[in-house]
């Protein structure tokens, strides 16, 4: 098994995965530090959504185990778990009918919180996102890009998961909105540190963002260590092909 972290916030122990004759995963084993923001990199088809899939159980291994928080990933009542876990995804996936806080709030809204509870939350996380006031009531057409990727991570945030899964959060947006969404994710990190786990196919992102760096190739783990000794020494002509794409 390759071991990170004492402490695992993720692991998997022995997971194979197919869909038919295709073989995602045989046999993977990794362990994912809590506290820290893992990145999981690899060209497509190399298994990264898969494996984020597992996590938050909307997919099942064939054979083998995830455990999260330390216990096998449940068969059934998967929403306690799923609760406890904060999901982003590649063009913020906002709800065209809700306004923009009801988008956010509506996770914290079926759980029961109270609306004082609710409206503080809100306004922490426009603070953490540096997004003003006045995007409240406005629906998602209304916003740029930028803003409504925020607002994502504005949900995934808003239960105060003990855990981030992020599915290439950032690849919808230009290169400069980008950069500030990479500020908002390091500030918000910076506050509480969220064990995160990143899936991302660029390494400059991954560099930046990621305490761990995890490549995947076609299912198998390649390399994996601090993102600045995987660029320092790859070990694969693989991974030298990945970090050559962002020279």
């Amino acid at each position: 098994m390759s071991s990170l972290s004492a402490e695992a916030c993720v692991a998997f122990h022995g997971v194979s995965k197919s869909f038919g004759d295709l073989v995602v995963f045989n046999d993977l084993s990794l362990m994912l530090p809590s506290g820290q923001t893992t990145a999981i990199v690899g060209a497509s088809g190399s298994g990264k959504t898969t494996l984020l899939q597992m996590v938050n159980a909307l997919e099942q291994p064939d054979r083998g185990c995830v455990q999260v928080f330390g216990e096998p990933i449940p068969q059934h009542k998967l929403q306690h778990l799923r609760h406890r876990i904060g999901y982003a995804v590649q063009g913020a996936g906002l709800f065209p009918h809700l306004s923009a806080r009801d988008n956010v709030v509506l996770v914290a809204r079926l759980q029961g919180w109270s609306e004082a509870r609710i409206q503080q939350r809100f306004e922490e996380l426009l603070e953490a996102m540096a997004l003003p006031a006045s995007v409240a009531e406005r629906p998602p057409r209304e916003l740029s890009g930028g803003q409504q990727q925020r607002l994502g991570l504005c949900r995934a945030l808003m239960l105060e998961p003990d855990l981030l899964l992020l599915d290439e959060p950032f690849s919808a947006v230009d290169p400069v909105t980008r950069l500030g969404l990479y500020e908002r994710f390091e500030e918000v990190q910076r506050r509480q540190a969220i064990s995160t786990l990143l899936v991302t196919h660029d390494m400059r992102e991954a560099r930046r963002l990621a305490d761990v760096l995890v490549v995947l190739e076609q299912g198998q783990i390649v390399q994996s260590g601090a993102p600045d000794d995987v660029f320092a020494a790859p070990g694969s002509p693989y991974v030298e092909r990945l970090i050559a794409s962002v020279a």
